[in-house]
């Protein structure tokens, strides 16, 4: 392992996560739902809608088997589970989100559709032509390698398989920092959209829809900072009490044209 993902680790590294989790959430005698779980486990701009508009370009069904690479706390891998019908894998480098990811997936009763792996993207633990489509949200900018990430993703990827992504992109100019993925640049790798494109293009894919969400994220951050009071910042649960600090620099980034946001699905060739 290099030491950018020993540091990327370290970044996601929660201790004692579960029981944090437990503290906030209703009892354990109560059920909850995916959607319940919307604001503290849709760890992405845009939350929750932005993972239903990204499972509509994929077009995913009911008959599918779906990867999610870069898991978290699974919010994304429950909701296409429970809306679709699908058997969904979580994978993530993180061993405190994974183990999180089992907890909630305990409380919504999904463990049987819904199950999560420790592992690391570049070396995905699968077999060849495994899962019918891959999704990964708000993971690339952690992963300095690009090529052999998204050549992992082809290789599990059956042919005609879909691939779809929702990443944060450079437009050429150093965002603030700390930020949700990096407190310090020295773990975020950030790409251009086009460099993105092309490096996609070079794992044997397809491009099949491509679309700026770079808009659609800037009213997203107005939103919530016209909120009165602004809403509770329930990813601090996960992420630790500098998180708001780390979303005004998101916003801050995305706002002044520093970053971008980008929703893309590719097909396997």
């Amino acid at each position: 392992m290099t030491d950018v993902l020993l540091d990327v680790r370290d970044h996601y590294h929660a201790i004692g996560l579960v029981e944090r989790l437990k503290a906030v959430l209703p009892p354990e005698d109560q059920p909850l739902t995916p959607k319940q779980l919307g604001a503290v486990d849709q760890f992405h701009t845009r939350g929750l809608a932005a993972t239903v508009e990204l499972a509509e370009l994929a077009g995913v069904t009911a008959d599918m088997s779906v990867l999610d690479v870069g898991s978290g706390i699974g919010g994304p891998a429950r909701f296409l589970a429970a809306a679709y019908g699908c058997r969904v894998t979580g994978i993530d480098l993180s061993e405190p989100f994974v183990e999180a990811a089992r907890y909630l997936t305990q409380r919504t009763k999904q463990a049987a559709h819904v199950s999560f792996e420790t592992g690391s993207a570049l070396e995905l633990p699968f077999r060849d032509d495994q899962f019918d489509a891959a999704f990964l949200q708000h993971v690339a900018m952690n992963i300095a390698d690009r090529e052999r990430m998204y050549a992992e993703i082809r290789r599990v990827l059956k042919p005609g398989g879909k691939f779809a992504t929702y990443d944060i992109v450079s437009n050429g100019s150093e965002p603030y920092y700390p930020l949700p993925w990096a407190r310090t640049p020295a773990t975020s790798v950030l790409r251009t959209a086009d460099a993105t494109r092309a490096a996609i293009a070079a794992a044997q894919f397809r491009p099949l829809t491509w679309q700026d969400d770079t808009e659609a994220a800037k009213a997203w951050i107005t939103g919530l900072r016209a909120s009165s009071p602004p809403p509770s910042p329930n990813l601090s649960v996960v992420m630790g009490p500098d998180f708001a600090q780390m979303m005004n620099n998101l916003g801050r980034s995305l706002l002044e044209g520093k970053l971008g946001l980008l929703s893309a699905v590719f097909e396997a060739a």
